[in-house]
């Protein structure tokens, strides 16, 4: 059996640390760099960062972020935003990114899951998924940071994606972003029940047994959080005792 992860994930715009609820409301966290450091020194078990507002020209001012936080932490980190080819990937991991993440240029041409798989290892590539439950019950894939939704089902996307060479996906759901009520459990369930890679369940949590919930309900593989940890209302080592003290498997 392999240890849960817990997953601190800061969101990048203009450089700085950021947090919304429902993908809105944006507000201003903190250094990304120094909060990598606190996060490693407090036992998470990787970093995802996020450029919420990448494009192909910041592309180079993200690399450089990357370099910093490669030299400050010595957990593993994934980075996102704005990443459509092999080159682009090349350049992150190059600065000292463990693995990228891509959305909706995957969803786009899924050929370049593909092509990042074949040119460094499938579990080098995450797929982001953004996804929100419609008046008619099912999921449904959001493209461009929640602000254009698809006819398809998160299902369908995240079948088709890990079979193009998607080594873990990264689940968030839109209607439990930051509201802190709890992760979204069927739909994180209904992939890993259905999936043979790792799913990262993200967007809800608020309290210590919200990570327990996906952990034991939804067999989540790991648990990506942002503002209860931004702002200090969980510490990173109380949860893992937490969740160790609850018969789930944590690197202490």
């Amino acid at each position: 059996m392999l240890a849960k992860r817990i997953i601190p994930c800061l969101d990048i715009k203009d450089g700085r640390t950021v947090k919304g609820v429902n993908f809105v409301d944006i507000k201003d966290a903190g250094d990304p760099v120094a909060l990598a450091v606190k996060y490693a020194e407090q036992g998470a078990d990787e970093l995802v960062f996020l450029d919420i507002t990448a494009t192909v020209e910041r592309r180079k001012t993200l690399a450089t972020l990357v370099k910093e936080i490669a030299a400050a932490i010595n957990i593993p980190f994934t980075v996102g935003g704005g990443i459509t080819t092999v080159k682009d990937v090349e350049l992150l991991l190059h600065n000292g990114a463990d693995k990228i993440s891509v959305n909706s240029a995957a969803f786009r041409n899924p050929d370049i899951l593909t092509q990042m798989s074949n040119a460094f290892g499938s579990q080098c590539v995450v797929l982001a998924i953004d996804t929100k439950k419609e008046a008619d019950g099912e999921w449904y894939v959001y493209l461009n940071g929640g602000r254009v939704k698809t006819s398809s089902t998160t299902i369908e996307w995240a079948t088709k994606a890990v079979e193009a060479g998607a080594g873990e996906i990264l689940l968030t759901s839109m209607n439990n972003d930051g509201t802190k009520n709890g992760f979204a459990l069927d739909i994180t369930k209904a992939l890993t029940g259905l999936l043979q890679v790792p799913v990262i369940a993200s967007g809800g949590a608020g309290n210590m047994q919200h990570f327990k919930d996906v952990f034991v309900q939804a067999n989540a593989d790991a648990a990506l959080a942002a503002s209860i940890f931004h702002f200090g209302e969980i510490a990173i080592p109380d949860l893992k005792h937490y969740l160790q003290e609850n018969d789930i498997l944590m690197r202490i």
